[in-house]
């Protein structure tokens, strides 16, 4: 028997939202009415919505140029296509997806922007509720006539598109009426036809009261009459009912994005965006940005699973936008992990889709650097080790060659930031370049060329598994490396001699505040890299691509790796989805000072961790101090010290405690100050200072000061950090001062590399296994081979 009773109460949720007199919704029938602005236009017909050939002349100039631009976008449309509306089994709507949808709308409309929204779902909505009605008044008529009060099977009515139409529009309009009642947003319909764009005063008409609705901060819902449309040829996309065109709401959309002038178009549908070729086959690709002209060099796949609009009639929609000044995105408004928040993420500029852009970047987009920098990577890793190394020594010799030109560039950054004034004094200090700095930097490269000989294909470890089947494991590079720096143009000449010399590709992301210093660097590695032909596989990432969108190129990167604050990092983790993060989030380091430590020791060690690069990551943030130690010679150095310094003394609870008047109690010991500051607390133990560190350290570098060894081993051994000290300063946390040339960070994480990344920080490994025609099944019963697994000798050779 039918169930007709579950369509019945599932069409009545909605029976609320059906218009009263006391709905607010406005119907729009068009009069006489005069607007100036308009002019008529010769007109070519794509679809019932005809286009016009040359769009109106728009007061607001041309489209947006860069993604990063859609967040000045004041009037945007939102075109809502079938599939985004309606359900899975197209028979009333998805009222989850809806519901997300007036949501990020209402937020950028009490943003102060002007948002329109054309939409479907008419058919689908009245095809829900005339089904349910077919269907009880058929069982019903067969139960009166039936005798046993049995019901035969009743076939699934075919229902008229535009009846369907009639009977859902007003229910859908309620709907989102309600939907927007929710954030004291008032909503407007106005039904179209294509005859209300051939005629002169409709068009006139309908400009003057969108206009009047917008200026009274009312949503105008905009649909095709389809009520009242010529019906189209039959489409099997639905079983038993014919979608009035959503081809139509395509061009609808465009059109009125034209003449209303809007800045942005949304076109939301159940795929991502455009793609290079059919999406789901194998070789598809996103595109992010589309550029006009662009059309000949893809192909379309098929259409929508509801309606007769397709991936081809978008674009040419689009396109037509485009070439009328407005912005278009086409994005996934279906997709349960981004539909909501799809409009809010494309309004602030995040990769979303595609974007539809009259003007083509001057160089590749960051997608296609990425691919570079593999393929560049790749040739890198099968030069020889001496060639790499060659690279390396003339990179280091440009810095010292080139030094004059590197510090016009990088004083030119430093003018421009200290003129801003938004820079802090220590970003300040790790922007700045010197003589001095280019120098060690030269010296750390030349450490690295010596050490890169034997990293790739370094054997670390030969299994005979039978007779005649040996088994190596050896270092490879792990792929395309990702780094984002914050002023530290440094940074880039040593990540790129590590890249090198572990055979990876890599693309770098530096601060705009560093970008004369970057471009001029990045040249000079350019020109190390052509000795043997493998520019590529270093990229500098000039695009207006945000951090967060970086990130998401998880098919293209294989290990970001974030040098900058503690904001940067956490943003960086947050955002990376699918790609390993290799870094630290805080450098909050601590020095002890045990009981048994020397004063002069106690005060070289804490002037030098806290004063020599204050701004460094490996900076002493909190100043451990033994009970007993309070109110004794050695205490009052430390003090004197620190304020011979000019350092900012903060009293942890403790601490403050044992004094009259204290310094400014700490606001928390998770601090890193990456200043002259520092944190002063007081434990009665190296238990009590263990337990300290653990609960407010970041896992970076700890130090005891003690002339105790057994003290020193206990601190050693039992402080889960990834430099752990004994009477030296946190400051030798460093790949150089390690002897490792340079580091592409200070990693705080538990796998694959902790503290210092150097070269073997770059590699992960293989398998190589070498035979002679084995087989698994010769090493099963009856079989005549068996397993040895004998360890072999490790003998260093070049791993084919």
């Amino acid at each position: 028997m039918l169930r007709s009773v579950g369509l019945r109460s599932l069409f009545s949720s909605t029976a609320k939202y059906l218009p009263s007199k006391s709905s607010p919704v406005t119907w729009v029938k068009y009069g006489p009415g005069v607007n100036p602005h308009f002019r008529s236009s010769t007109v070519r017909q794509w679809s019932n919505i005809p286009f016009m050939t040359v769009p109106l002349s728009r007061a607001h100039g041309k489209s947006f140029a860069h993604r990063s631009e859609l967040k000045q976008a004041k009037r945007i449309v939102v075109k809502l296509g079938s599939a985004v509306v309606t359900r899975g089994d197209e028979c009333g709507l998805a009222l989850g997806r809806v519901a997300s949808v007036v949501e990020q709308v209402s937020v950028l409309q009490n943003q102060g922007r002007e948002m329109m929204i054309v939409t479907s779902g008419a058919v689908a909505f009245g095809k829900q509720r005339l089904r349910h009605e077919v269907l009880l008044s058929q069982s019903v008529r067969q139960a009166l006539h039936s005798g046993q009060n049995q019901l035969k099977d009743i076939a699934v009515p075919v229902l008229d598109a535009r009846a369907c139409a009639a009977a859902g529009q007003s229910g859908l309009m309620a709907l989102y009426e309600a939907m927007f009642t929710q954030y004291s947003i008032c909503a407007a319909q106005i039904l179209v036809t294509n005859l209300d764009f051939h005629d002169d005063q409709k068009r006139r008409n309908l400009n003057s009261t969108l206009h009047e609705l917008l200026r009274m901060n009312i949503v105008p819902i905009i649909n095709t009459n389809d009520a009242v449309v010529p019906a189209p040829e039959p489409n099997s996309d639905l079983q038993g009912v014919n979608v009035i065109s959503v081809k139509d709401n395509d061009s609808l959309a465009a059109r009125l994005a034209v003449e209303m002038k809007a800045d942005l178009l949304i076109a939301l549908s159940d795929v991502e965006g455009l793609f290079d070729s059919p999406p789901g086959s194998d070789d598809a690709k996103l595109i992010d940005i589309f550029y006009p002209g662009d059309q000949q060099s893809i192909t379309f796949g098929t259409k929508s699973r509801v309606g007769l609009g397709g991936m081809e009639a978008k674009v040419k929609a689009a396109l037509w936008a485009l070439q009328g000044g407005t912005s278009v995105v086409i994005a996934n408004g279906t997709d349960p992990k981004i539909s909501g928040h799809v409009i809010t993420d494309i309004v602030e500029g995040k990769k979303v889709g595609t974007f539809f852009s009259e003007v083509k970047p001057a160089g590749p987009t960051v997608e296609q650097q990425a691919e570079m920098s593999r393929a560049g990577g790749r040739a890198l890793a099968a030069l020889q080790p001496d060639q790499r190394a060659e690279i390396i020594y003339r990179l280091a010799d440009l810095l010292t060659d080139q030094k004059e030109e590197i510090l016009a560039a990088n004083k030119e950054d430093m003018e421009e930031a200290i003129s801003r004034g938004k820079l802090s004094q220590p970003l300040l200090k790790r922007l700045n370049l010197s003589s001095a700095k280019l120098n060690s930097l030269a010296i750390g490269l030349r450490q690295i060329a010596v050490s890169s000989r034997d990293s790739i294909g370094h054997v670390l470890r030969r299994t005979r598994v039978a007779n005649g089947l040996e088994l190596e494991q050896v270092t490879v590079p792990i792929g395309v490396l990702l780094v984002i720096f914050e002023s530290r143009p440094d940074c880039l000449p040593q990540v790129a001699a590590l890249a090198i010399a572990s055979g990876n590709g890599l693309l770098l992301k530096g601060g705009k505040e560093a970008l004369h210093s970057n471009q001029v660097l990045h040249q000079l590695t350019q020109e190390a890299l052509s000795l043997h032909g493998v520019q590529d596989a270093v990229q500098l990432v000039s695009t207006r691509e945000g951090v967060e969108d970086l990130c998401r190129l998880d098919r293209l990167i294989d290990l970001i790796i974030p040098r900058g604050s503690s904001q940067l990092v956490k943003d960086i983790q947050k955002s990376a989805k699918g790609i390993p993060v290799m870094g630290h989030s805080e450098g909050i380091c601590h020095v002890y000072v045990d009981v048994e430590a020397s004063i002069d020791k106690v005060t070289k060690i804490v002037r030098d961790s806290k004063c020599e690069y204050p701004a460094a990551c490996n900076a002493m943030e909190t100043l451990l101090v033994h009970r007993d130690l309070l109110r004794t010679p050695v205490f009052d150095q430390i003090i004197d010290t620190l304020r011979v310094e000019q350092v900012k003394i903060h009293a942890g609870p403790k601490f403050a405690s044992y004094l009259t008047f204290s310094p400014s109690e700490v606001k928390s010991l998770r601090t890193e100050y990456g200043d002259l500051e520092c944190s002063i607390e007081v434990v009665d133990s190296i238990h009590e200072a263990i337990s300290h560190i653990h609960k407010y350290g970041s896992a970076h570098t700890d130090v005891i000061i003690t002339e105790n060894e057994e003290t020193a081993s206990y601190f050693l051994q039992h402080v889960d950090s990834a430099c752990v000290f004994w009477n030296t300063s946190s400051r030798f946390s460093d790949g150089f001062r390690f002897g490792l040339g340079a580091e592409v960070g200070i990693s705080t994480a538990r796998i694959h590399a902790r503290g210092p990344v150097g070269i073997e920080g770059l590699l992960t490994t293989k398998w190589l296994l070498r035979g002679d025609g084995h087989i698994v099944a010769d090493f099963s019963e009856p079989g005549t081979m068996k397993y040895l697994h004998e360890n072999l000798p490790v003998h260093q050779r070049k791993a084919s």
